[in-house]
């Protein structure tokens, strides 16, 4: 029976926290909604159960029924120990959110907020969230179209989204250490916050907050991008040290091909995958995206076209790894601007990109068979989301990641056992793309 239950309010998230818990040896799997989680028998062989609500850009009373529901799932699931994974740049309702599980979990809950993630120069100083050294609201994801984040001051945030009584224990209590930590929150408890909000810059802080929190035995509802959740668990006994998990052989140069979506038009996302199409094993097929946002014939005259290309590239040899890219090749689309032209709704645009390209996936597997594909890699928005939809596949087993919020992941259900690795369009050097492929080949080989 799972003891560790989280609800995120995307899959990405809901990977990265999940990543953290499998390398500490948590057999963990992420369940991209809460239906999926309730109709898989397997769950009661898992540690930690992670779901997606899906929840981020919607308005605050449909997050909460989102956010509401999965907490009910997990709790029906026997899940003891609950956490609420945000957004690193706290993007979203998370006041909302936060409320939505407390509801559930019960009366006597209060909600420990840390939002540091140090592994990904994410840090809280003064209540003030700082970004790789730049303060969260002059970031440029803080400007995100659907959910911009307006306020740098976490708790000043959170009250502002919540009905519960919000307070801070600052960067001088944390750097005390567990006992000077457990005192003020107590403290601050008793003076009726039931979201109190921690400090923190380093792992060392954040293990430090966790282990004040086991010590005062509440029931806390662990509230961050990963690190926290970690460490309550190993603070509670329940997971060993992290460690990488990578296996030790490698498929490459069996006949084996990995397949890379590619929406992303990032100049990082470009440049990775110059360096990628540097080796001549590495083939690319350009697909326009045009017909894709068009949709019906158009669309699916494309989609057959970049098959049939792909197909015959797997008939005619072995290729180490085939690129099917939609936006690394001639003018950048502007979406939003492309969604106005036809009166879509926003992100129907986006939407339809990525869909197609999880079809091309999944008819490219279908033609060629799932032997012959090492792994799949997916770089920018929801392709992961897409490809993983069309492939009908609603849990991911996660492993490991190959950098931090690049997470490796093994399908359950249809094509168990295939390997996936996702990449946001602004992760990794130059060299990430070429990296996950070879570690796609490893593992492939994993038992």
């Amino acid at each position: 029976m799972p003891l560790i239950g989280a609800v995120a309010d995307d899959l990405t998230g809901a990977t990265t926290t999940g990543v953290l818990l499998a390398r500490s040896k948590a057999r963990t799997a992420v369940f991209f909604n809460e239906e999926a989680a309730k109709k898989e028998a397997a769950c009661e062989e898992l540690d930690a159960i992670l779901i997606s609500s899906n929840s981020r850009p919607l308005p605050g009373d449909e997050a909460y029924e989102k956010v509401h529901s999965a907490t009910e799932a997990l709790v029906d699931m026997g899940v003891k120990y609950f956490s609420k994974r945000i957004d690193t740049t706290l993007r979203g309702g998370v006041g909302v959110e936060i409320d939505a599980m407390m509801d559930v979990i019960g009366n006597d809950v209060v909600a420990v907020v840390v939002p540091a993630m140090p592994q990904s120069r994410r840090i809280l100083v003064g209540g003030y969230s700082v970004i790789d050294g730049v303060a969260l609201i002059n970031t440029p994801v803080a400007q995100d179209v659907r959910t911009p984040v307006h306020e740098n001051y976490i708790p000043r945030l959170l009250a502002g989204q919540s009905k519960r009584k919000v307070e801070l224990i600052g960067l001088d209590v944390v750097l005390k250490g567990r006992e000077a930590i457990a005192e003020e929150l107590t403290r601050v408890r008793g003076n009726g916050a039931e979201i109190i909000v921690a400090d923190g810059i380093t792992l060392e802080d954040v293990e430090e907050i966790a282990a004040a929190c086991v010590s005062l035995k509440w029931n806390v509802l662990a509230v961050d991008p990963g690190a926290f959740t970690a460490k309550m668990a190993y603070c509670r006994g329940l997971i060993k040290k992290e460690e990488p998990n990578i296996p030790e052989e490698t498929a490459d140069g069996t006949g084996k091909t990995v397949l890379i979506a590619a929406g992303s038009a990032t100049p990082v996302t470009k440049k990775q995958m110059e360096v990628l199409c540097q080796d001549e094993r590495h083939l690319r097929i350009s697909a326009e995206p045009i017909p894709f946002i068009n949709g019906g014939e158009e669309a699916e005259e494309e989609v057959n076209r970049v098959v049939e290309i792909a197909t015959k590239m797997l008939h005619e040899g072995t290729p180490r790894a085939i690129l099917i890219e939609t936006a690394l090749h001639g003018d950048l689309l502007d979406l939003d601007e492309e969604d106005a032209k036809r009166n879509y709704p926003s992100g129907m645009s986006a939407d339809r990109i990525n869909g197609s390209l999880g079809a091309i996936i999944d008819q490219i597997i279908e033609k060629t068979g799932r032997d012959r594909i090492a792994g799949l890699y997916t770089t920018g928005g929801d392709i992961m989301v897409n490809v993983c939809f069309h492939l009908g596949v609603e849990c991911l087993e996660v492993v490991d990641y190959v950098i931090a919020q690049t997470d490796v992941g093994r399908m359950v259900g249809k094509y168990a056992g295939m390997p996936i690795i996702g990449k946001g369009g602004l992760t990794g050097n130059d060299n990430t793309a070429c990296d996950i492929v070879d570690r796609l080949f490893r593992e492939a080989t994993r038992k």
